[in-house]
């Protein structure tokens, strides 16, 4: 089962539909960033520039749910594009140098700078595996890399709410992760968190579609025999 690649399903309208959305998800970043809209003043565990991450992700999951044109469309996305896209997590290793000097602290910028390094790298060996074995993407470890990767972004989000100043004995020499709230570093997650979150649901919902289609195969070939 050659399943991991698809024809194009991309029409001029979608591409020009797609820049759009990038262009005013970048847009909607910079202004939050630059005028402070969603700075976290009362230092809560619960960061108010998280909304930018989950309003993006809510819709699409929506989206998904109810319109099945926008499904289907998504369903027929490329997973080994879909996965490569995930080299591009290597950018988080700009979160340690920021570290080295004060700019962020250690809480938050070591779990996630080396943990968006190690998924980048790990998407290099997944779709190497994809590459060698056509059926690879129907495998636990390829929904592993995924949810890891999920699991990598959840931890980011929550030691950047721990070292936001919430708890002050986590909180080394006043060096919080405030600056992640404002631009340029708010880019993060206000725009390439949401958008790689989407991908990575994406490579999920298709494989998950393709396993309900095998099975439902092999149960309707069962009946047959």
């Amino acid at each position: 089962m050659n399943n991991h690649s698809a024809p194009s399903v991309w029409r001029n309208s979608h591409k020009i539909g797609l820049v759009g959305l990038l262009l005013a998800q970048f847009a909607m970043a910079y202004v939050v960033g630059t005028k402070h809209l969603l700075t976290n003043d009362s230092l809560s565990l619960f960061l108010p520039i998280g909304i930018t991450v989950a309003i993006p992700v809510t819709l699409f999951l929506a989206a998904c749910g109810f319109s099945p044109r926008f499904r289907d469309f998504i369903l027929a996305q490329d997973l080994r594009i879909l996965t490569m896209m995930q080299y591009w997590r290597v950018v988080g290793f700009v979160f340690l140098p920021l570290y080295a000097f004060d700019v962020l602290p250690g809480l938050f910028a070591w779990p996630a700078g080396v943990g968006d390094v190690l998924v980048g790298l790990m998407a290099a060996v997944i779709v190497a595996r994809m590459d060698r074995d056509p059926d690879y993407f129907l495998t636990s470890g390829y929904r592993r890399f995924h949810a890891l990767g999920l699991l990598d972004f959840a931890l980011a989000i929550g030691t950047s709410g721990l070292a936001s100043g919430a708890f002050p004995a986590l909180i080394v020499n006043n060096i919080t992760s405030a600056p992640m709230d404002i631009w340029p570093m708010n880019i993060f997650p206000s725009f390439l968190v949401p958008a790689f979150i989407i991908l990575q649901l994406t490579a999920l919902l298709k494989v998950r579609a393709f396993r309900r289609e095998a099975t439902t195969g092999l149960v309707g070939e069962f009946k047959l025999a």
